[in-house]
């Protein structure tokens, strides 16, 4: 069976509670779950089965309640290379098309990530095209190796964008700049995605794992539910109009006050001391 990389985030270790199929590994530590896309030999490109995995670990890991962050990476020199052609065009002469895994897997996959109540990291240790790189655009942070690179790939294969990569990236990009890119296609390698913002940060390679999951532990001990709060927030408002957001922030600011970590968290601020969350 093929072995995660030596050098993926978070990669399961005896310490780790680690589940999974050969091809999707979940590995919990300090409350921090690290999914690792692991198919290095085909640039972790999702089959039926890899996409099933996914969401399966995406869905359990957003509802242990002893997990307060996510970090997804990919096993050997990809981060993931998109849908399985190999597989796709064996569909496509049996006759079937990508309507049916858009709808049952690659949807899903994406709501659970951008609709998770805890911060979701994406270590990129390498190229991230199509579906990939859309798996990226939908975490809530993006650090990428030096050697990091990605394609939105769509149009090279004559498919227009899935995965949400037309709701993330004009989001993360702008417009115009979002139309290029899934028009043209071309590669984008980690300078100048830092530039465009379609991550947070570029790292060498060697120091990928620790700098990934430093931000995850980072945020697993932060106030988890205002997190989640946060990024309700931001999703309802890219789509509501200015009243209604605000209906939502008082909504949300409500919930987040009667936390126990609202009430430390001040405490604490008027004592000068450092709170600690709990995410409750």
């Amino acid at each position: 069976m093929d072995q995660p990389s030596a050098t993926a985030p978070g990669a399961p270790s005896s310490t780790a509670d680690v589940h999974g199929h050969d091809h999707v590994l979940t590995a919990v530590a300090d409350q921090v779950a690290t999914i690792t896309l692991n198919r290095p030999d085909a640039m972790n490109s999702l089959t039926l089965v890899m996409k099933a995995g996914l969401l399966e670990a995406l869905e359990r890991v957003r509802d242990d309640a002893d997990v307060r962050a996510v970090l997804l990476t990919g096993a050997g020199r990809a981060f993931c290379g998109g849908q399985d052609l190999r597989e796709h065009a064996a569909n496509l002469k049996a006759g079937a098309g990508l309507d049916d895994t858009v709808r049952a897997h690659y949807n899903p996959i994406i709501m659970t990530i951008m609709g998770m109540g805890k911060p979701v990291v994406a270590a990129v240790n390498g190229v991230a095209a199509g579906a990939g790189a859309s798996l990226a655009f939908a975490c809530d942070f993006r650090v990428a190796a030096e050697e990091a690179r990605f394609a939105t790939a769509f149009a090279a294969i004559g498919l227009a964008p899935d995965s949400g990569a037309s709701w993330t990236l004009p989001r993360l990009v702008g417009p115009a700049k979002a139309r290029e890119l899934l028009l043209l296609g071309d590669h984008v390698d980690a300078a100048h995605a830092l530039e465009l913002g379609l991550v947070t940060s570029v790292v060498p390679a060697a120091e990928l794992a620790e700098s990934a999951r430093a931000l995850a532990l980072r945020l697993a001990q932060g106030p988890t539910f205002a997190y989640g709060a946060i990024k309700q927030a931001l999703d309802y408002s890219a789509a509501h109009p200015l009243e209604d957001s605000l209906a939502m922030e008082a909504d949300l600011q409500d919930a987040c006050a009667k936390t126990t970590d609202h009430t430390r968290a001040t405490e604490a601020f008027l004592a000068r001391r450092t709170p600690e969350f709990e995410g409750r």
